[in-house]
């Protein structure tokens, strides 16, 4: 079972970081910096995305996202997601906890470099109504959709899965709002009513469609170029993002919630037990979060 979970902990980093070292070399950095940071320890933030249920959220966020074709079209036109999805989520990665756990500037400057890669990401799709349109991926719709999207991701599978969350989902979605403005969003959501408001607004108004593009993007998160160690799991978690979807955009997404095995489990049951044995092999406090603490030790922080 030892070699097992190392082996496990060794292509999980893989995954989520991008290199096998032990600590990829971005996170050490989060201790320096001279101010204590957007969110602190016993945030509503800190709770959501120091939680496993955030591995479930990641795969939602990418479902729902790949639903806007002004937002698909940058994604499908400028990045390597075909040939390398792991390195595309590692980044993600990056940027996400560098805003959560760093220092003010460290989070602005991880943001700032995620708006100069889009400068350059232009180009045309067609919209849900069929009418051609330019996109650039710096365009306040698209950047609010992807805010929306991946908020409503997080809170919603944490929601099923996670912990209880200080000041509850509005104290998420308001906290999480400052990651929306650092990267260009105008006066993001500030509660979960809101964000919902606004989120159904696309699929309300037909902004929302699914052809080919979205379907090879479904078909690559339902099974992306994993270690086959990983694959199961990442099976189970595959099927409680579905689960977790609201049916209307599950039922645009042609998805369909799963039977786990030839008697059917319980999604929610088997994801439970499947965070519980990646919680296990990586370690109780991540080391973006323990970073973040050494450097707000060094500042005089005191929760």
């Amino acid at each position: 079972m030892h070699n097992v979970l190392r082996e496990w902990q060794t292509e999980l980093k893989q995954t989520f970081t991008g290199t096998r070292d032990a600590v990829p070399g971005w996170v050490p950095r989060l201790a320096e910096g001279d101010d204590f940071g957007y969110h602190l320890p016993g945030s509503a933030v800190w709770a959501v995305h120091g939680d496993m249920p955030t591995i479930v959220a990641g795969i939602r966020a990418l479902l729902m996202q790949a639903l806007h074709p002004g937002a698909l079209a940058g994604v499908h036109d400028h990045s390597r997601f075909r040939e390398d999805p792991l390195g595309r989520l590692a980044g993600t990665i990056r940027w996400i906890f560098t805003v959560s756990y760093g220092s003010t500037e460290a989070a602005r400057t991880a943001s700032d470099w995620v708006l100069r890669l889009h400068k350059s990401v232009r180009g045309g799709f067609v919209d849900g109504h069929g009418v051609a349109r330019n996109y650039a991926a710096n365009d306040p719709e698209l950047l609010r959709w992807v805010h929306i999207a991946f908020t409503d991701a997080f809170l919603s599978t944490h929601k099923i899965w996670g912990r209880p969350i200080p000041g509850g989902p509005d104290a998420y979605v308001r906290e999480w709002a400052q990651a929306g403005r650092l990267m260009g969003v105008v006066a993001p959501p500030l509660s979960e009513s809101e964000m919902r408001q606004q989120l159904d607004r696309w699929y309300d108004d037909g902004e929302l469609r699914c052809d080919s593009r979205v379907a090879e993007v479904v078909e690559l998160l339902r099974a992306p170029p994993l270690h086959p160690s990983l694959r199961p799991g990442y099976q189970v978690l595959f099927a409680a993002a579905v689960t977790s979807l609201e049916p209307k955009y599950r039922d645009l997404l042609g998805l369909r919630t799963a039977r786990l095995g030839p008697i059917p489990l319980p999604v929610t049951l088997a994801t439970r037990g499947t965070l519980a044995v990646v919680h296990l092999a990586l370690g109780r406090t991540g080391p973006s979060e323990q970073a973040a603490r050494d450097r707000l030790r060094r500042l005089g922080f005191q929760a």
